[in-house]
């Protein structure tokens, strides 16, 4: 069963012209067709209106301005507000100002089947000792592993510092040109022209988030959750210095100790450096040793360690017959 939000979103449907048109075809619809009223123009009247509206002296004035001319010259031929309806129902009436039209941003889909293929990295603000003071915690991670592969905590948000960082990273993990993709949001740092040109001096492909999108970086808001909800997170930093101390046992345990629902409880180190197989191999001798000394414990089968996913995504697509069930439900919806 596909939810309304994800139906409109793949058919680029609004909600509300769901929902207004699943409640016709239900019956329960409220709004009525507005009857003509016996006042109205008549059709010879309102093609004069738009007649009169459209002459050379009058073209470049505002209707209220021509209204008032209009009766300057012992002419009525209807209210303001009936003028501006007969223009609206002629195409006639536009805003004047230059107004900012957005761009349909693309949703971001990418896939990372093995570590050191897609990376996200983000900025969050750490508490300083009083208030509106701030430090600012960079992180940079591997999507399919979840292994920070770098961080830092500076003062500000600053390209500068983002160029640092990655280069660092980079060098670390030893990425080769066309290896790697870099997922960000739309933050000041992320779409500098000094982090667009590293990334093509590095040959690394960027990605971006929608604007106000979080859940297009889901790992790195998932991750910045995991560290700030622990116990000895501090409410407040005394210092930049007091920051970065306490960071460097924290990545150290999410990297080399925390186990991961999300990797079958390994560990994003275990992924990384590809000891996971080794490891659930152990654990599967452990559970049949489990198993064969106490078999009606284990109803259904021999236990089996769970394993990690094989893919990690940002914005998996939708499958074929999802697309289907969704154009079914919304065609259903508007007859």
């Amino acid at each position: 069963m596909i939810g309304n939000v994800a139906a409109c979103a793949a058919l680029n449907v609004s909600r509300a012209t769901a929902y207004r048109h699943r409640a016709a075809a239900k019956g329960s619809a409220k709004v009525a067709r507005l009857r003509a009223s016996p006042r109205a123009l008549v059709t010879a009247e309102r093609d004069r209106v738009l007649q009169v509206l459209a002459q050379p002296e009058h073209a470049d004035r505002a209707v209220a301005q021509v209204y008032a001319s209009l009766l300057d010259s012992s002419l009525y031929l209807c209210s303001i507000r009936t003028m501006y309806r007969i223009l609206k129902a002629n195409g006639a009436v536009r805003e004047r100002r230059d107004q900012l039209r957005h761009p349909n941003y693309t949703k971001p889909e990418l896939l990372a089947t093995r570590p050191n293929q897609v990376w996200s990295w983000d900025i969050t603000k750490l508490l300083g000792p009083v208030k509106w003071t701030y430090f600012y915690l960079y992180v940079l991670m591997d999507i399919f592993s979840r292994y920070v592969v770098g961080w830092m905590v500076a003062s500000c948000e600053a390209a500068q510092l983002a160029r640092v960082l990655i280069t660092d990273a980079c060098e670390r993990q030893g990425i080769q040109e066309g290896q790697l993709t870099i997922h960000a949001d739309r933050g000041s740092p992320m779409i500098a022209k000094s982090t667009t040109l590293l990334f093509a001096d590095l040959g690394i492909v960027k990605s971006h988030s929608r604007p106000h999108v979080s859940d297009d970086n889901p790992f790195s808001e998932s991750l910045f959750k995991t560290v700030k909800y622990r116990p000895d997170f501090p409410d407040r930093f005394g210092s930049q210095e007091h920051a970065r101390s306490h960071c460097q046992p924290l990545f150290h345990w999410y990297n080399e100790e925390h186990h991961h629902s999300s990797l079958a409880l390994l560990t994003p180190a275990d992924v990384h450096h590809g000891r996971g197989d080794q490891i659930l191999a152990a654990r599967d001798r452990v559970l049949a040793t489990a198993c064969a000394a106490n078999p009606q414990r284990f109803v259904n089968r021999p236990p089996v360690a769970p394993r990690p996913p094989t893919a990690a995504w940002i914005n998996q697509p939708l499958r074929a017959h999802q697309l289907s069930d969704i154009e079914a439900e919304v065609a259903s919806a508007v007859q």
